[in-house]
């Protein structure tokens, strides 16, 4: 008896800041079914296609087993990326890249979402590869192409009150689109704020054609959204609470840093586990002191006070 294939999930374009910027999660009701995760410009993203230039990568893992976390730079902020055993393909070739470079990414995409509601967003690559210039600059094309659609459709929906799927469907969009679209609205609210994308457009439209005077009406260069922190899937939450977190981790960096870089990650991360702190947890309250002043990132290794 044949069994039944799932169809392979659409591989999405989006930029990094409406991708970090989603906070609606659709879980799977069915073993094997997919979940979602759903962009403020109503993108339903189980996987995604991201490119740009990995800037800088590392291993939190072993020799023996690696975990590489990276981070992709595109127009105007960064994909966060994690490869371990479960994507073998992509693990091999993350032991070839050497950044800075420019790659694209295939992957499913991953999130948590913090007790205080953050929700931080990472993908996990199926496969990865170095590309050249002009392979970038189609997806940037493609990417543009996509949001510039988003935000149109969005703008039609909004302007038909109380539509269903099957209204948005007449209008052209497919069903995915559509269903997209009315999860977006009922999460988000209201059209959301067309200059954020617009800008993307226009930074992704100065790359590919540095000789045309594109013009938006927005200044040079946007501002980068917050960093968003790459999760560890699997890893469980400590009995302390935020408050004892933050001291405890403050405390180990002013310890581990014995030579003014900063405390080592992986060393941060094995000291911490043994004060009842995950893995999760410590990047949580790395981003929240980050946040505050506290501490920042030297590199992708180090976590220093200032």
């Amino acid at each position: 008896m044949n069994a039944k294939m799932t169809p392979r999930e659409t591989a999405w374009r989006v930029f990094s800041n409406e991708l970090n910027t989603s906070t609606l999660e659709i879980k799977a009701t069915e073993e094997k079914m997919p979940s979602y995760l759903v962009t403020p410009l109503g993108a339903k993203i189980n996987r995604v296609l991201v490119a740009g230039t990995m800037t800088e990568k590392v291993n939190s893992g072993s020799e023996e087993e690696p975990m590489w976390r990276a981070r992709i730079q595109d127009v105007n902020g960064q994909f966060y990326i994690n490869v371990g055993r479960f994507q073998p393909d992509a693990l091999a070739a993350m032991a070839d890249i050497e950044p800075p470079c420019f790659v694209a990414a295939v992957g499913r995409v991953r999130s948590y979402t913090a007790d205080d509601g953050r929700t931080f967003i990472s993908v996990r690559p199926e496969r990865i590869v170095k590309i050249d210039e002009a392979t970038l600059n189609e997806w940037l094309l493609e990417t543009a192409s996509s949001t510039w659609t988003r935000m149109k459709w969005m703008k039609e929906v909004v302007s038909v009150p109380d539509a269903k799927v099957p209204d948005l469907i007449r209008m052209g969009m497919s069903p995915v689109q559509a269903e997209g679209m009315l999860y977006a609205l009922d999460n988000y609210g209201s059209m959301p704020d067309s200059a954020v994308y617009l800008k993307t457009i226009q930074n992704a439209l100065r790359r590919l054609l540095p000789e045309k005077d594109v013009d938006f009406g927005f200044p040079d260069g946007v501002e980068d959204g917050p960093d968003e922190i790459d999760i560890d899937e699997g890893a469980g939450s400590g009995s302390n609470t935020h408050g004892q977190m933050e001291d405890i981790v403050l405390n180990l960096l002013d310890e581990l840093d014995t030579d003014g870089k900063g405390a080592p990650r992986d060393e941060l991360e094995r000291r911490a586990e043994s004060e009842g702190i995950s893995s999760i947890e410590l990047e949580e309250i790395s981003n929240i002191l980050m946040d505050k002043g506290l501490v920042y990132e030297p590199n992708l290794r180090y976590l220093k006070r200032i």
